[in-house]
């Protein structure tokens, strides 16, 4: 019986789900994948690019949009392999180690990206709130120690997860709902108490997602409080046309995030399209629109970047 246990265990295979559809209509929804992945890889690259090489751009801003765009493109980069084999390939396995590595590399750049947002918020209520102080208190060596800590905490949080999920032995019927795997999805599939796992899980996203949301809304609280001592509506409207962009990324990511998280725990199988359709909206529209929204709101930044293709 142990040896049979055992070989549960080191042989688990899941089976990835793909949209609803005849099989030879697959290749045929793999074109929106691939055009997505290549506006948001390109998008994202380009924001790095001018960034990087145009030093009227080294502001504290421009950082922190880099660093989204870094975890952006790690994030496409990611779920690439899974989301397209299914599609092109009609490749729907996944081993237990593999899909253990990347759930980690998804949680960890989600909970990277939710401290970029927390930062590009404290960036704009900065700016604003104390203008005159901007420059010397969001320095570069300050910027650095920032990301730093954001991929520390991200790492700490999300680092037991696979070694959690690892001691479990899984149930003949692995099939997840969606295109890639995520924690509350692969604990799903033990033959054994989770409990440790639901909480734990729980307790990662209230204090990722959940306190960074919370810290953004205050931050635009006393941003609006701030705007609106502004005595010129002129001026005012222009202070939160600068701010703008962001909320709207907010909005998208943590808007998806929490509602699909909602459904995984309380919707017990619940909605299987709808779980799908977020899941694809949590992690492929993020790196598809931030590039596209930053691009169009930045003035510098679209002028820059109208220059290089105009070379």
């Amino acid at each position: 019986m142990s040896d049979v246990n055992d070989t549960k265990f080191n042989s688990a295979v899941f089976l990835l789900t793909r949209l609803l559809g005849h099989k030879d209509a697959h290749l045929w929804i793999s074109i929106p994948f691939c055009f997505i992945y290549f506006i948001s890889i390109v998008g994202n690259s380009i924001i790095l690019f001018i960034v990087k090489t145009d030093p009227s751009l080294h502001e504290p801003r421009y950082i922190f949009l880099s660093m989204l765009a870094i975890t952006d493109l790690a994030i496409s980069i990611t779920t690439i392999p899974t989301i397209l084999g299914i599609y092109m390939l009609n490749y729907r396995q996944i081993s237990l180690n593999a899909c253990l590595a990347q759930l980690f590399f998804i949680h960890l750049l989600q909970c990277i990206e939710s401290s970029v947002l927390l930062l590009m918020a404290l960036d704009h209520f900065i700016m604003i709130h104390n203008p005159l102080r901007y420059a010397s208190i969001l320095t570069p060596p300050g910027i650095a120690k920032m990301g730093l800590v954001a991929v520390l905490r991200a790492m700490a949080i999300i680092l037991p997860l696979p070694f959690l999920l690892k001691r479990f032995q899984y149930c003949l019927a692995n099939v997840l709902s969606h295109s890639y795997c995520l924690h509350q999805e692969v604990m799903k599939m033990a033959c054994s108490d989770i409990t440790v796992n639901s909480i734990y899980g729980l307790f990662t996203k209230l204090l990722t997602m959940g306190l960074d949301s919370l810290l953004i809304f205050l931050s635009y609280v006393m941003i609006l409080k701030t705007v609106l001592s502004i005595a010129s509506p002129v001026k005012c409207l222009r202070v939160l046309n600068t701010c703008i962009s962001h909320p709207c990324i907010v909005l998208l990511f943590y808007t998806s995030e929490i509602t699909l998280s909602v459904i995984h725990r309380f919707g017990k199988g619940s909605y299987p399209l709808l779980q799908i359709l977020l899941g694809y909206i949590s992690l492929l529209l993020p790196p598809l629109m931030n590039p596209i929204v930053y691009s169009v709101k930045s003035k510098h930044l679209r002028v820059r970047i109208i220059r290089v293709f105009l070379k």
